[in-house]
């Protein structure tokens, strides 16, 4: 029998350097229980193993410490950059956790002879001119919709662009001038996208004093028709500055970053500020933060959020911190001077107090949830006997009569639904409408990970559908060795009424039936629900994507070559859809005769 041997704290720190490095605290498992930096490695690990001022997380974490493994590295803001890496990658369950959400979406205007305005994601490049990040997607949709109104700037796919005759709708309803047309001159629109890009970096006065100068040469040249426009332009932007609720005398792109506490449960409140116009703001929960000074949390959310993201010149933070590696480390990064400040007053102070309001108003609204999802959860572990339930996966079958079956798994866990889990499985290889291989498909897709130590294990599987459904669960189960998930299948009833739903559990011949108010009905419900809706989205989106690749094709006398012609042509079937028979019989191949048939097939 191999002696279990002692992790020796004193004889460890004695070996450490006084270097900047990243150290990682492993159990007995080999599990990392925890990711640190440090200026100086010797003095910051000795820390945790002293008898005085260390919290009871603390001593329970170095309670499981087997062995400890560092890397020195040349600088602290060097160790900053590993220690955030590997807090990404491993996620210990002693570390501070954000969710790492997608990128965030930002405003570009395109670099063509009639630039497009758009809304993107992704990596930028030197080709267009992008503005932002914008905190989520309605900020950005909503700031293209207040520049359209004003300079009517094209929105549409280069593809829709290059191959209009015509005027569309936008240009009807007084969103775009029609350049795909001719109906504007690339002088004239090309004043209005440079126009559009300083209204974005926060220059309304300049944007103001342009329009002005250019409204009152048109009307001394006796231009009344374009003066009138651009009279027309100056109202629009006069209403876009009165639904402003921040604006910045200076042309400032800032982050406010502020951390409130409520209760034990801590936020950390994002605002953005670009161009000195105030873009929105987002609220995040971390994770493993209990017990976590403000300052730490503060600290967490800067190293995780911005590493490998955009960062702006100047950082406004509620609380102090130590600053000196995250402006190295997020300059280097940037390619220009990055500054976290806190002491501040005047406009800045406001935005900082604006950011701290919010946090706090997202704490409550935050933990009104909490407590409802709570009782929830608590009747659910009580009617199943099931005392450490947290985690539950719930499966959906959807199709149209067999046609593009899409399979989903929803995720909920720690009180909410954790929509970035959330799958999604395209179902082949099967008989239309059989639901019962469906689901055996996705079980298999989704668990036979959990085989080789990937994915997270679930406490609950529930399946939408009813015994025969939950049976095929059952076997999957025992196939992939993992009989030891419970599973519940959730049928409909005899009435198919929400709150008359019967449900399954394997082995037993009776199903449940809970009362409708019962609190862990309604959690079942919720999960459920949310697996019939992400299921049928999906199927949707699939059959709508077969289906319209599939209406060209039913059309006799349109092969491959005429098809590819015609959607080249239109740029899709949309394009298709709108152009005339004439337009059509202008396509390669495509007669008169035939034109009128795929006008009529399509109308």
């Amino acid at each position: 029998m191999t002696q279990k041997i002692e992790f020796d704290p004193k004889a460890f720190i004695a070996g450490l350097p006084l270097l900047p490095g990243v150290y990682r605290m492993l159990d007995s498992q080999g599990q990392v229980l925890y990711v640190g930096k440090a200026g100086q490695l010797k003095k910051r690990v000795a820390s945790y193993f002293q008898k005085t001022n260390v919290s009871p997380r603390i001593r329970l974490m170095v309670s499981h410490i087997a062995r400890i493994e560092v890397t020195v590295t040349r600088s602290e803001a060097e160790a900053l950059l590993l220690e955030n890496n590997l807090i990404k990658t491993l996620k210990p369950r002693y570390n501070i956790l954000f969710r790492d959400d997608k990128s965030y979406p930002y405003i570009v205007l395109t670099g063509h002879k009639f630039p497009r305005l758009a809304y993107y994601r992704g990596a930028t490049g030197k080709q267009h001119q992008y503005f932002g990040p914008y905190p989520n997607a309605h900020a950005a949709k909503e700031s293209i919709n207040l520049l359209q109104r004003i300079f009517r700037i094209r929105t549409c796919e280069d593809s829709f662009f290059k191959n209009r005759t015509r005027p569309c709708l936008l240009h009807q309803i007084h969103r775009c001038t029609a350049p795909c047309v001719g109906l504007i001159s690339e002088q004239d629109y090309a004043g209005d996208t440079h126009n559009a890009a300083l209204l974005l970096q926060g220059k309304q006065g300049e944007v103001e004093g342009l329009l002005r100068q250019a409204m009152e040469q048109a009307a001394e040249a006796q231009h009344y028709e374009q003066a009138a426009a651009l009279r027309d332009q100056l109202h629009a932007l006069h209403t876009v500055q009165q639904k402003q609720f921040i604006e910045s005398g200076r042309a400032t792109d800032a982050d406010i970053v502020a951390v409130a506490e409520l209760g034990g449960a801590l936020c950390v409140n994002l605002a953005m500020v670009r161009g000195g116009r105030h873009l929105g703001d987002k609220s995040f929960f971390p994770q493993n933060a209990e017990g976590q000074a403000p300052g730490e949390v503060l600290e967490a959310f800067l190293a995780q959020h911005y590493l490998n993201r955009s960062v702006p010149p100047l950082i406004l933070t509620s609380v102090e911190i130590a600053a000196e590696a995250l402006e190295a480390l997020f300059s280097g990064q940037a390619g220009h001077k990055v500054q976290i400040r806190h002491s501040v007053s005047g406009e800045r102070r406001q935005w900082l107090d604006m950011a701290l309001s919010n946090a706090l108003l997202a704490l409550r609204q935050h933990s009104g949830q909490q407590a409802g999802q709570l009782v929830r959860l608590e009747a659910l572990r009580e009617v199943l006997s099931l005392p450490q339930l947290s985690r539950i996966e719930c499966f959906d079958i959807s199709h149209t009569m067999g046609e593009a079956t899409v399979a989903s798994c929803v995720v909920y866990d720690n009180f909410s639904m954790r929509t970035a889990e959330y799958r999604r499985y395209n179902i082949s290889g099967i008989t239309g409408g059989d639901d019962y291989a469906a689901m055996r498909q996705a079980l298999l897709r989704r668990y036979q990970k959990l085989q080789v130590g990937e994915g997270k294990r679930p406490d609950l599987v529930l399946i939408d559908g009813g015994a025969g459904q939950l049976g095929i669960a059952g076997a999957v189960m025992a196939e992939l060795n993992l009989p030891d998930i419970p599973l519940i299948g959730v049928a409909k009833g005899v009435e198919r009424k929400p709150g008359v739903e019967q449900l399954l559990l394997p082995h037993q011949e009776k199903p449940l039936q809970l009362p409708p108010d019962s609190p862990a009905l309604h959690l079942i419900q919720q999960v459920r629900d949310e697996a019939h809706r992400f299921a049928i989205s999906g199927h949707r989106a699939r059959r709508g994507k077969a289906r319209t690749a599939s209406m060209l094709e039913e059309i006799s006398g349109v092969g491959e070559k005429r098809r590819r012609n015609l959607l080249a042509r239109f740029g899709g079937l949309q394009g298709v859809r709108q152009a005339s028979v004439n337009e059509l019989a202008q396509v390669e191949g495509i007669s008169q005769s035939l034109a009128e048939k795929i006008y009529q097939q399509l109308h």
